[in-house]
């Protein structure tokens, strides 16, 4: 079975194990960069030495993890200066992070784009179903501006998956977006308009949707919130709570959803408003103590954000962000903010006040 029927026929926590010791010996043998990583960088403090030291090797013998939180999980930050890629991979596509002017942004060459499709569309329906069972409605405008955005590839292709018209995405135009909140929540190509009520999807950049709200405040009937992204310098920065308490009120809901993923990762994990995400089968978290990036912190302390995403098999699967958050279980955790010094970067990342 190959890796993308396997990874995404996962269905335990067993299952996801053995698939991801599996990764880690394929990745040490296809993987030059993350081999030498291991053997070499894993092995010494990552405060005595920097990312230059790190060169290509192959051949090496890893030290043999028995469980996934044992295996080391690559700096995101080989995301800005390394083309990440298996051997027999070679490709010049990629996604790309957004950041300030001038900044070096992370880029994620992506090799097979079905892998991807495939990920953001199973954990989309693992979480919320079909697609065709809601309108979309994109208010991304940053993202939308900038080139090789992974998350403007998603919400493009899940847009489509509604097979709505109404589906789509806004820029700053507000008003047009609040014409087709107005709508009956009918699809115009559906002919049975009780049988095919579809949702409503509101995903929205975090100073777009706060923009939205303050226009035209009204109470949305069938609607999912989503935000993600921040406030990429456009707003005074707000913490997750007081955001989604100044949302939830103006728009007359209980809840805001919010979407965990970055550029660097296949896939994504999902709140569904209580500030804790969870993954999709294919994808953990796992934390790290500060002062030691290799080790693993217990349950409901504040520690290193680490994704294995297996869905990365022709990348990397094994990340350590500059995310700080809590695990409470093998598959629901919490974002506290960024880790201090790390580089501003987007996808929920709001820092309690």
């Amino acid at each position: 079975m190959s890796f993308f029927e396997k990874i995404f026929s996962i269905s335990s926590e067993a299952e996801f194990n053995e698939t991801a010791l599996e990764m880690f010996d394929f990745q040490m043998q296809n993987n030059p960069l993350y081999a030498h990583f291991v053997n070499e960088v894993a092995s010494t403090p990552l405060s005595h030495r920097s990312l230059s030291e790190v060169e290509t090797t192959s051949h090496l013998t890893p030290r043999t993890p028995h469980h996934y939180s044992e295996i080391p999980c690559l700096p995101i930050e080989f995301f800005k200066s390394h083309k990440i890629l298996i051997n027999g991979k070679n490709t010049d596509q990629y996604f790309a992070s957004s950041g300030t002017t001038g900044a070096n942004t992370s880029k994620h060459f992506v090799a097979d784009f079905k892998i991807y499709e495939k990920s953001f569309t199973k954990g989309f329906e693992h979480f919320f179903g079909n697609p065709e069972n809601y309108v979309i409605l994109a208010l991304l405008p940053n993202y939308l501006e900038q080139k090789n955005s992974s998350l403007i590839y998603m919400m493009n292709e899940l847009i489509k998956q509604t097979k709505c018209s109404e589906s789509g995405f806004f820029l700053n135009n507000l008003d047009e977006l609040n014409a087709t909140i107005q709508k009956p929540k009918t699809c115009p190509e559906r002919s049975r308009r009780v049988k095919n009520q579809k949702s409503k999807i509101l995903f929205g950049v975090s100073y777009a949707l706060l923009d939205f709200a303050e226009k035209f405040p009204q109470k949305l009937e069938n609607t999912l919130v989503f935000e993600t992204g921040g406030m990429k310098g456009r707003r005074k920065e707000l913490s997750k709570t007081e955001l989604h308490k100044r949302l939830c009120e103006a728009f007359g809901i209980e809840n805001i959803y919010s979407e965990y993923g970055m550029t660097e990762l296949f896939s994504q994990a999902y709140s569904k408003g209580e500030s804790k995400f969870s993954c999709p089968p294919w994808m953990r978290v796992f934390t790290r103590p500060l002062n030691d990036p290799l080790g693993v912190e217990k349950h409901g302390v504040a520690g290193g954000i680490n994704v294995i995403d297996l869905a990365n098999y022709n990348s990397c699967p094994f990340i350590a962000t500059q995310d700080l958050g809590k695990l409470f279980s093998e598959n629901e955790f919490e974002i506290l903010g960024r880790i201090e010094n790390s580089d501003v970067r987007g996808c929920s990342l709001l820092i309690e006040a």
